[in-house]
């Protein structure tokens, strides 16, 4: 149920093309120039529950036009503990049977405390191209050179191109001690060059103009609020902030769930291409 009532803007405060295809179409046609990388790497990092193993099977249900289920999630309430335990790279199959140029890693929810989810310095390490697929994350104690998990020669496509925060606007405040490690996360990818954006999402389950109809996003007082909360809070600016409404409940794809989904996505393929023109 949602958490409080706000009274929605009369005009939204940004413009979004609703049903247009022209995004989907820029993805599906989308191609790296740079021929020493075949695939940028979008790296999601957030507290437990965000929705970052939502949000890949949301990208994949999009291209792929159906429902589809690429990374596991959990449908319990026990949003405490993080359900990922292992780096695991997902792509995304086209309909020629080749795979889009662009993967996702899905990393370890930040949890509230030292020795609980991932740690800060794993992140960093992966952002850099240092821990292996399938390495399994230890909250104990941060990944060494001499774990068989550590990659000591990262290729330009092991590295991480674009960093990406998710935050569930069903959230009432962020802990401080998850604050800190998202702060530290982000001051790494910025120290490594890397871009970032963030993606609110599950704004829906706390605003009643959106639960009602998706298209009121930009007209929510309290998402636009949430937003610049966000921004406020971790330094990242606004126009780098999206709402996102990943799939949960449906078994069919909606137009408006993707536009969100689409808009996001371009911008984090337009932002890793940069990258990987300017550093690689």
């Amino acid at each position: 149920m949602p958490l409080i009532s706000f009274t929605a803007l009369k005009t939204p405060w940004r413009q979004v093309s609703w049903g247009n295809q022209a995004d989907l179409q820029y993805v599906k046609n989308f191609q790296l120039q740079n021929d020493q990388v075949r695939h940028g790497r979008v790296l999601l990092y957030g507290p437990v529950g965000a929705g970052k193993s939502s949000f890949i099977n949301s990208v994949s249900n999009v291209l792929r036009r159906r429902i589809t289920s690429p990374a596991l999630t959990n449908a319990t309430n026990e949003e405490e503990r993080s359900f990922t335990k292992k780096y695991e790279t997902h792509n995304i199959k086209k309909d020629t049977g080749q795979f889009y140029p662009f993967v996702f890693n899905d990393l370890m929810g930040l949890e509230e405390g030292s020795g609980r989810g991932v740690r800060v310095e794993d992140i960093k390490l992966a952002m850099m191209g240092h821990v292996k697929e399938g390495y399994k994350f230890n909250p104990a104690s941060p990944l060494s050179t001499s774990d068989s998990g550590y990659n000591p020669s990262p290729s330009p496509e092991d590295r991480v191109h674009v960093v990406v925060c998710l935050y569930s606007g069903n959230t009432t405040e962020i802990n401080s001690s998850v604050l800190q490690k998202m702060k530290a996360i982000r001051e790494t990818a910025s120290d490594l060059g890397i871009p970032q954006l963030a993606l609110l999402t599950k704004f829906d389950e706390a605003c009643p103009e959106t639960e009602k109809d998706l298209k009121n996003v930009y007209k929510s007082k309290l998402v636009k609020r949430k937003m610049g909360d966000l921004s406020s809070k971790l330094g990242i600016p606004l126009n780098f902030i999206l709402p996102v409404k990943n799939y949960s409940e449906e078994t069919q794809l909606n137009d408006d769930v993707d536009t969100l989904i689409l808009s996001a996505l371009r911008m984090m393929i337009d932002l890793g291409e940069d990258f990987i023109d300017s550093k690689l």
